[in-house]
């Protein structure tokens, strides 16, 4: 149990650094440092100002990581995400312009404001941890994650993304406003008029590092996983697939996402064994976005969270 304390260490120590600039957002700095671990990307949904650009930010001064932020708009083109080659008139030569895609954490702001064609940008990048310019393949830093933002939907202005890019990303977060005593606590904060979304200011520093990332990583393999584990993810994600709510049920790549991150939620709690209590905690996250509704289910009003509970309880727990 001595490799999985030292990852439950390096989470609680990077939950406290972030806490210095983001009040609350618990779920989200857990299912950030899931991604991390796994390699998983993760894409957070919610309204504007509730702390998700700073969060993303806040976790890669904590881990020492590099870290790009780009915001989507209508106009953004592919290689303002990838970058291109650029003419080098002293040398003769074309040389690669790296574009922000180039970090280990890459926050892709409002990502459902840019058009299909330039969300498809990030596809290889996100698949392969690789971008292709002008038929030459360049390598991305490792650890290599996209944390896209959205707005919801419903809000103007916005291009749903594809299914073949939701598939990419292994959690799909929601980010709800603050309860009343965090709300509270971040007024409170701006009384004195400090800068509380300089990092500089708030003193953050890291805390760890990739290389305690790299050994995290390592040691979920260890991670032991029983069989009536393994059963319990197969049922989970089949049962999605029969239910009358549902046009389109869970994948099995779906389901080796869901195992994956229950098996990052043992790590980071210290076991080095996996329990269905991290199956279900992880099976909202990691089947909201693979999930879709039957169209007359939607017009009705009813959300994917309530559908994806009654899979969840029909799926009996093993003991």
């Amino acid at each position: 149990m001595a490799q999985t304390g030292s990852t439950m260490r390096l989470a609680e120590a990077v939950r406290a650094e972030v806490g210095k600039a983001v009040v609350g957002q618990a779920a989200l700095v857990d299912s950030l440092l899931v991604g991390l671990i796994t390699g998983g990307h993760i894409l957070v949904e919610g309204v504007p100002g509730t702390a998700k650009t700073l969060l993303a930010r806040a976790l890669a001064r904590s881990l020492d990581a590099s870290f790009k932020r780009i915001q989507f708009s209508p106009d953004m083109m592919p290689a303002d995400v990838v970058g291109t080659n650029v003419f080098d008139a002293q040398a003769g030569t074309f040389a690669m312009r790296k574009g922000p895609v180039f970090a280990n954490l890459v926050l892709a702001d409002e990502i459902n404001r840019t058009p299909p064609k330039t969300q498809a940008a990030l596809l290889e990048a996100m698949q392969e941890g690789q971008v292709t310019v002008d038929g030459v393949s360049h390598q991305l830093p490792r650890p290599f994650i996209v944390v896209a933002t959205q707005n919801p939907v419903e809000y103007e202005g916005t291009y749903p993304l594809p299914e073949a890019q939701l598939d990419r990303f292994q959690q799909k977060v929601i980010v709800q406003y603050p309860s009343l005593a965090e709300e509270t606590e971040i007024v409170r904060r701006h009384v004195d008029g400090g800068a509380w979304t300089d990092l500089d200011a708030l003193g953050l520093a890291a805390v760890a590092s990739l290389a305690d990332v790299a050994a995290a990583r390592a040691e979920l393999d260890g991670v032991v996983v029983d069989e009536s584990v393994v059963a319990y993810v197969t049922e989970i994600a089949r049962a999605s697939r029969m239910h009358p709510s549902v046009e389109l049920g869970a994948s099995p790549r779906a389901a080796v996402s869901l195992l994956t991150a229950a098996r990052a939620t043992a790590l980071l709690a210290g076991r080095d064994f996996m329990t269905p209590d991290d199956v279900k905690a992880m099976a909202f996250p990691c089947f909201r976005h693979r999930v879709l509704l039957r169209p007359e289910v939607e017009i009705e009003g009813t959300s994917i969270d309530p559908v994806l509970r009654d899979i969840v309880e029909g799926v009996p727990v093993p003991r």
